[in-house]
């Protein structure tokens, strides 16, 4: 696979298909933690890249291992008796790669599993023993901790992973008020745990800071470790507390507040805060608590040196300025005047790096007022406007499995959405023809431009959307637009004039019941999508699937051919999987692929024959031949040029599963084209 970045840790899961009940919960409950939540898009959690491997088969192991994609890969083995006594499974584990920075880590959810460790390739390593917790009531936290430590050991942490006692342990640094109120109750339960548990190989506690004097000695402590700030009703009154969190700001230290007030605090402590935060209320501290709290700790450790060498990278890529500042969370004022103050620097020559989302609007006021710059790696507060219409052709698919594709639709979900939020903070239009369904596409783009018009506090930021007949005859359609009014701009396309003689009632909505009404549905979205394609100054394709459609050829194979024949700039995600990545493919190796044969679609779409023969009699059919000649024709070399991208860019666009590099690159290409002062026409 060609892709141009290799970012620092990449994960990568691996499971038996009839262990999926039994593991895949706590795997998705994993992953919920490493990626950034869909659901909440502007929140500040990890974005580690994950991928994922299993079969529909029993009988049979996935097709391919994990490929070397990062700087570290951290492969988690789920093992049990099924792939103990499956010999194409042991082929594919004896199989597994090799390489420098590639970690495997077994773990054991049945007894079983763990004879995989006397011969092959897994011999002598250490399984995580996941059976001893998998049927507790905290089997859920036990996990996510097990794993997360796994991954920051080998993932992320500078000490050899063979070290597994004190050396390779996550330092914490518990900060509480020193008298007997709840903070030191809290910290004395978490110690205790601790030292009492197998989890002393995992976190060093020994250091609660025993008196009130702040010296070199607690200072050294905060230095290495991530502070675990107990917020009692005393906390922010006591001084001591405060310049522990100072001391932790200042030396840009991993922080979770544990908000465990009692009653009333009066004064909230200002640099206590712009850090995550676990809320607890249970006296004594309970273990599911701790865990918690634990949890929280390692994530946010984990997110903390995940952030810094993911912006150091991308700083070493040229995506970000040479001289910029790294902040792993977003800056604070009294950060920027440390630095000024220490470095002799003018605030306004000041360049602040974080990591993505960009801030509110709001939260950036002090920022312009100083005539900083900040930026995350997509965005600056210094970017042009790109003032351009942009056609998204993004749709879901259905999933394999995990057989070939290894990433699971969500990713598709997070790039739609980091994409629809870059795009218009630079002031574009978004093109999209889609229809309206709850969970859809156009309803997930329409809810973040919601979102972000608040945000930019904007009067106008529209999405177009171009609705085909019969959609925009029902009423619910309408009612649905009616939610978005601020944001969405609605085209309602007429019904082409070859078939307007044959809808007896254009008021009334046709349903796709027949092959001659499934005809009438096709003639109507090629005409949607001619419209939609006409209107857009350049094109980007994500996803989009095979089946189950209703024109007269996958949705996103007929936009693309549109566009390409158009001659737009057109911008090919082909590493989130679906249609565009066959597509891809196709194009790369010259040779189209079986799904865009008139034999395969035949076979794999119910009523299709019959909707081609009449498309054919009346000369409006999905040609495959002439599809096959334009796909395998394709110059690669114009297809780049028109998007403003190299070749080689252009391949990694193609190729590339991950969301960042996936957007840097349009953006580098919209960038180009603006520049050249016109969209190319050639």
């Amino acid at each position: 696979m060609t892709h141009q970045i290799i970012p620092p840790l990449a994960a990568h899961f691996i499971w038996h298909p009839d262990d999926e009940d039994a593991i895949f919960p706590v795997i998705c409950a994993f992953r919920r933690y490493l990626t950034r939540d869909i659901e909440r898009p502007f929140s500040r959690e990890l974005n580690i890249p994950t991928f994922l491997y299993s079969t529909r088969q029993p009988l049979l192991a996935p097709i391919t291992p994990p490929a070397k994609l990062a700087q570290r890969d951290v492969v988690f083995l789920f093992l049990s008796t099924n792939t103990l006594m499956n010999e194409a499974w042991k082929n594919y584990i004896d199989n597994l790669p090799a390489y420098e920075g590639y970690a495997i880590v077994p773990v054991a959810i049945e007894r079983e599993g763990q004879q995989h460790a006397l011969t092959g390739r897994l011999k002598n390593l250490n399984f995580i023993r996941a059976f001893d917790w998998l049927s507790s009531p905290l089997s859920e936290q036990y996990s996510i901790l097990m794993l997360s430590h796994e991954l920051y050991r080998y993932g992320l942490n500078d000490i050899a992973p063979s070290h597994t006692g004190i050396e390779s342990s996550i330092k914490l640094f518990l900060s509480h008020a020193k008298k007997g109120d709840t903070g030191l109750k809290h910290a004395e339960s978490i110690k205790r745990f601790l030292d009492n548990s197998n989890m002393k190989r995992f976190f060093d506690a020994n250091e609660i800071s025993p008196g009130f004097r702040f010296d070199n000695e607690i200072e050294n402590h905060i230095k290495n470790s991530t502070i675990i700030a107990i917020a009692s009703d005393a906390y922010s009154s006591r001084y001591w507390c405060q310049r522990e969190i100072l001391c932790a700001k200042r030396e840009r230290r991993p922080i979770i507040l544990v908000n465990s007030l009692e009653h009333y605090e009066d004064r909230v402590f200002p640099a206590a805060s712009n850090i995550p935060c676990v809320h607890i209320t249970a006296e004594p501290l309970d273990e599911k608590n701790i865990l918690r709290i634990l949890i929280a700790a390692l994530l946010e450790t984990i997110r903390f040196r995940h952030a810094h060498k993911l912006l150091k990278y991308y700083q070493n890529q040229g995506w970000i300025d040479k001289s910029a500042q790294i902040f792993a969370r977003p800056p604070e004022i009294q950060q920027i005047v440390d630095l000024v103050r220490n470095n002799d620097e003018k605030i306004s020559e000041l360049t602040i790096c974080y990591p993505e989302p960009p801030l509110y609007k709001e939260e950036t006021d002090w920022t312009d007022y100083f005539k900083l710059t900040v930026s995350t790696p997509l965005w600056s507060s210094k970017d042009n406007e790109l003032n351009m219409r942009i056609g998204l052709s993004i749709s879901d698919y259905s999933p394999d499995g995990y057989e070939r594709h290894n990433q699971n639709i969500d990713e598709l979900k997070r790039f739609s959405q980091s994409l629809v939020r870059h795009l218009l903070a630079r002031n574009n239009k978004l093109i999209y023809g889609g229809d309206l369904r709850d969970d859809g596409f156009t309803q997930f783009i329409l809810e973040e431009a919601t979102v972000l018009r608040d945000r930019l506090q904007v009067d106008q930021l529209y999405v177009e959307n171009y609705l085909a007949w019969p959609l925009h005859t029902k009423k619910e359609n309408m009612r649905w637009y009616a939610n978005y009014s601020a944001v969405v701009k609605p085209h309602k396309v007429a019904i082409p004039a070859d078939i307007r003689d044959s809808i007896s009632n254009p008021d009334s909505f046709l349903e796709p019941n027949c092959p001659e009404n499934r005809y009438i549905w096709s003639r109507c979205l090629t005409k949607m999508r001619q419209q939609s394609v006409a209107s857009s100054d350049v094109r980007i394709l994500a996803g989009g699937k095979l089946e189950n459609y209703l024109g007269k050829m996958p949705g996103l194979l007929e936009e693309f051919i549109i566009a390409y024949e158009s001659h737009k700039p057109i911008y090919l995600v082909g590493g989130l999987g679906g249609l565009v990545k066959l597509l891809c493919n196709s194009i790369n190796e010259k040779k189209i692929t079986d799904d865009f044969t008139d034999n395969w679609q035949t076979t794999h779409n119910s009523g299709y024959e019959e909707l081609q023969n009449i498309a054919k009699r009346l000369g409006h059919h999905a040609d495959y031949q002439k599809i096959r000649d334009l796909v395998e024709n394709i110059d690669l070399t114009l297809l780049a040029a028109r998007a403003g991208l190299s070749i080689e860019d252009y391949q990694s666009l193609m190729n590339s599963p991950f969301v960042d590099e996936s957007i840097h690159l349009i953006l580098k290409g919209l960038r180009a084209i603006k520049n050249r002062g016109a969209v190319l026409d050639n």
